[in-house]
Order: C-alpha cells, then structure tokens, then sequence
C-alpha cells in the first residue's frame, strides 16, 4: 500500500521544468530531421541552383563586387537566407499544424509553461537553421573557395538571425490560422525582405533612396554581417548591425513570451 501511495505523489517541478522543456525540444528536433529530405536537402539543392545561375546569368559580366570575386561575395548571402528561411519555417509550421490538427493540446495540459514552450520551440528552429546552414556552406565549398575572416561574426550573425526568425515563426504560427496566412507571410513578408536585403547584390549599387530603404531592413544586417565574417567586407558598419539584431531579438522574445504566456489563439 505504502509503495502504491508512493506512486500517486504527484511530481513537482522546479522554476523551470528542464525535463518538460528537453523532450518538446527533442521531440521537434526529430520531427524535421525525419524528414531531412524535404527540410535539409531541399534547402540545399535551392541554394545550390542560385549559385549555378547566378554564375552562368552574371559570372563573367559581374566577375567581382569591389575586390571580391561575385561568387565569393554571393555564398554567404545564400548560406544566411536559407538559415533565415528555414528558422521561420520550423517554428511557424510546428505551431500552426498542431493547431489545424488539434493535437495542441498535448502541449497546453502538461506542466510546461509559456517559458519551456517558448525556448523549445525557438531553440528547435535555431537548430534546424544552423544545420542548414552548415550543410548548405559544406555543399558550396565544393565549388567556390570559401573562407573564414572573422569566426566571431560569424557565429554571431548566424544565431542572432536564427533566434530572430524562429521567434518571428513562433508569433506567425501562433497568429495564422490556416495555411494560407502562413503562406501570404512567407510569400509576401519573409521572401521579399530576404532578397531585397543585398542577398544577391552590394547594396551600394542602388541609389541612395533605396540604400535608406534597405537599411530598414533587419534582414539586410544578419547578411551584412555575416558576409564580413567570411569576405572582410560589409556595406553598413558591424556596430549598427549588432545592435539592430540584439535590439529586434529583445523585442521579439518579450512579443513571443508576451503571447505565449497569455495563450493567444492557443486557449478558448
């Protein structure tokens, strides 16, 4: 009878349920690598087919941009769209299944609250983001000379642009209802501010108006300073773009667990 009622004792958790939080993480972490085709390889193959037509369309008439050859100067912008995309992506598509599917719910009756669904969840689209990129860049040195000028910039841009995406993701996936929202989102928000932000082209050959404008852009900042990393070159100073990223960070991660904590569209 003691052993029964020993049983029966609920469980009691700390500040944070580390347990809870490390099986949601896990679990999502598993969810896009089961099917790693679609959500590894195909970004690869995407990124792979710009660097071939962008090379056959401009190589030999854009050889170089300043005193970096185009094909250098174009692989990191590549790598950090498909780490952008590809954040956004899991978090926002995770979410909004499990509220089409209704198996939300599995994620609302444990005991995990709004910090643990917040962090495995950001942290899952981080991951699957920077296994993106790493893949993506490994595929691309195949076939253009990549190296590394500051390793700091580096590391830094690509998880601050992956926090930031994935956080956008888990609001859009919160906010969407169907996936058409979704859709309308990546179509008309995420892809266009992905490749108007110098992914493809030095922002200095606009004109000054459209410099402005895409300097608006925080997407323009995570690629900036993630091609200095690589080519020691960056249209905008590495200052002003750390401190657009780590201020857009602060505010989406106070949005994300604003909402989360209050339920939205999540509870009746």
């Amino acid at each position: 009878m003691a052993e029964l009622k020993k049983y029966r004792e609920p469980r009691t958790f700390g500040a944070i349920n580390w347990r809870g939080l490390w099986t949601l993480y896990v679990k999502e972490v598993r969810r896009f690598l089961k099917v790693w085709t679609q959500t590894i390889i195909a970004p690869v193959i995407t990124s792979l087919l710009f660097l071939a037509i962008f090379d056959l369309a401009l190589g030999r008439a854009a050889a170089m941009v300043g005193e970096v050859k185009f094909l250098e100067f174009l692989t990191p912008g590549l790598v950090m769209m498909m780490i952008a995309q590809n954040g956004f992506a899991n978090t926002s598509s995770s979410i909004l299944i499990a509220k089409i599917q209704g198996n939300i719910v599995d994620f609302l009756m444990p005991p995990i609250g709004a910090s643990e669904l917040m962090f495995a969840y950001v942290f899952s689209g981080v991951t699957r983001g920077i296994v993106v990129g790493i893949v993506t860049l490994a595929a691309m040195s195949c076939f253009v000379s990549v190296t590394i000028y500051n390793v700091g910039a580096v590391i830094f841009f690509a998880l601050a642009a992956s926090f930031m995406m994935s956080m956008l993701g888990v609001i859009v996936g919160l906010w969407a209802e169907k996936f058409d929202h979704m859709a309308a989102v990546t179509n008309f928000v995420v892809t266009p501010l992905s490749f108007l932000s110098g992914t493809f082209y030095s922002i200095e050959l606009l004109p000054d108006i459209f410099q402005k404008i895409a300097m608006l852009n925080p997407l323009f900042y995570m690629i900036d300073g993630f091609r200095y990393g690589f080519i020691n070159y960056a249209d905008a100073p590495l200052w002003l773009g750390v401190t657009v990223l780590i201020g857009v960070n602060i505010f989406l991660w106070w949005l994300t667990a604003h909402l989360l904590d209050k339920g939205y569209k999540l509870k009746a």
